[in-house]
């Protein structure tokens, strides 16, 4: 089962994250556990993929939203360098980001199990 501090050994801010959410803990597990499955990683990596940056840069922004909003401090960090990048429509690998954030989202899905 989840804990804040599992989640605070994964790297996230849960203080900041508990008070985004009124300091109710079951919500914001709840709000945490659902990240993985959250649609906007493979939009990203196929909007990548296809090179519609345009696309990219809205579900990267999308994400670093949604994880900075919990706190999620690494994960966040990744998804604002894929966005710092695509905001000016970089064409560049971004293979090695898109495979650190897949992997912080597996590790992320594996403290729920």
């Amino acid at each position: 089962m989840i804990t804040l501090e599992a989640l605070k050994q994964f790297g996230a801010d849960t203080d900041k994250g508990l008070a985004m959410c009124m300091g109710n803990e079951a919500l914001y597990l709840r709000l945490v556990g659902s990240v993985p499955n959250e649609a906007g990683f493979e939009k990203l990596a196929q909007s990548i993929g296809s090179k519609d940056y345009d696309a990219a840069f809205d579900a990267a922004h999308a994400l670093k939203g949604v994880l900075g909003n919990l706190s999620l401090t690494p994960m966040f960090e990744k998804a604002s360098e894929i966005t710092d990048l695509l905001r000016s429509r970089t064409d560049t690998d971004y293979s090695s980001l898109l495979s650190q954030l897949s992997d912080m989202r597996d590790e992320l899905a594996k403290l729920y199990e």
